[in-house]
């Protein structure tokens, strides 16, 4: 099963192995996603996630969010955030608009 987060590149840096051996490691701050929409087979032809990622702050929303994308957010009754992106899944009956995603949401072992 397909699964989707948005994250942030924070930057570098380097950690050791257990045999010894130096290996460089990009540091990445990965969610919280929200569900802003959720798209169906029946209703748009494919089904799909649209998830927003990087909330603004409440005093730069009327100045940094279009119109449109204010009533987007609005309707689906979230935040507004800086990124806004879709995800084509198989399933997406587990999810809910308005849902919370996180890392959580990956085992050890998945691949990224």
């Amino acid at each position: 099963m397909k699964k989707a987060i948005l994250g942030k590149k924070l930057g570098m840096t380097q950690q050791f192995l257990p045999d010894g051996r130096l290996v460089p490691v990009t540091v990445v701050q990965a969610g919280p996603c929200t569900v802003v929409q959720k798209k169906t087979q029946e209703k748009d032809g494919y089904d799909a996630l649209q998830l927003s990622f990087d909330q603004y702050p409440e005093h730069r929303v009327k100045k940094l969010v279009n119109k449109p994308a204010a009533g987007h957010f609005k309707r689906a009754g979230v935040a507004p955030a800086r990124y806004l992106r879709e995800f084509r899944l198989e399933d997406t009956k587990p999810y809910e608009v308005g849902q919370t995603l996180s890392c959580a949401q990956f085992a050890p072992g998945d691949l990224v």
